[in-house]
């Protein structure tokens, strides 16, 4: 994590997602702006959490562990979304692993200046519970697509939510087949059995395979395959 003493980009980004509307800015408020690497671990679950981050450029990954080691994937997000708002609330440890997918901006406010100024303020406790209310939503689709659809449903999904050229989370549009066994453990399945998955798709011209990349031959049929699921 990189803290950016830039204040010029930080106005900006407050202004664009009209931190106005929703925090008492007359007077100071000790904002952080950080930034993150793609592939770098923001939170840590279990980690003790102080302060709340509201996630303004880039896209994240959140993934829940047991203890053999295995996550699953709940959900990927993009702005704006607010990070740390039921460790506030239920003065708990970090709930979630977040990634970050590309590079990442976040905007840092402790815990203790919101307990102080701003959890009595009613446009900023409507804005924590919309985005609870929302992760809420998220998470159950995520545990009924983990539970019930089938894996050809959820790689499809895992496409969609991260590859699709129309989807404003999209954060590339090739896969790499060494990140394979990742995915596999994400979607809550083996290597091997997302890799038959995977064989179908190519030979059905759904995907096309070549070396180490893979890529999306028809969009279409992977909306199809995906039955309208999505991790966002």
């Amino acid at each position: 994590m990189k803290l950016l003493h830039n204040e010029p980009l930080l106005n900006a980004k407050l202004k664009d997602f009209q931190f106005e509307h929703m925090l008492d800015l007359t007077r100071p408020v000790p904002f952080a702006l950080q930034q993150y690497e793609p592939g770098e671990i923001i939170l840590h679950e279990g980690f003790a959490l102080h302060s709340l981050l509201f996630l303004v450029q880039g896209k994240i990954k959140v993934t829940s562990s047991i203890e053999t080691g295995k996550s699953l994937l709940l959900r990927f997000g993009h702005p704006f979304s607010i990070i740390g708002d039921i460790e506030l609330i239920r003065n708990v440890p970090v709930q979630s692993r977040i990634e970050a997918v590309n590079e990442c901006l976040l905007i840092g406010l402790s815990f203790d200046y919101i307990k102080q100024h701003e959890m009595k303020n009613p446009r900023f406790t409507s804005t924590l519970l919309d985005h609870l209310s929302y992760k809420l939503q998220t998470c159950t689709t995520a545990s009924r697509v983990n539970l019930l659809a089938s894996v050809e449903n959820r790689f499809a999904s895992y496409l969609m939510s991260t590859m699709s050229p129309g989807s404003n989370a999209s954060f590339g549009m090739e896969l790499q087949t060494d990140h394979i066994g990742e995915i596999a453990s994400l979607l809550g399945t083996t290597h091997r059995h997302l890799n038959r998955v995977l064989q179908a798709f190519v030979q059905n011209r759904m995907l096309e395979r070549n070396g180490q990349m893979i890529r999306v031959l028809d969009w279409d049929a992977i909306e199809r395959a995906s039955n309208g699921i999505r991790y966002e």
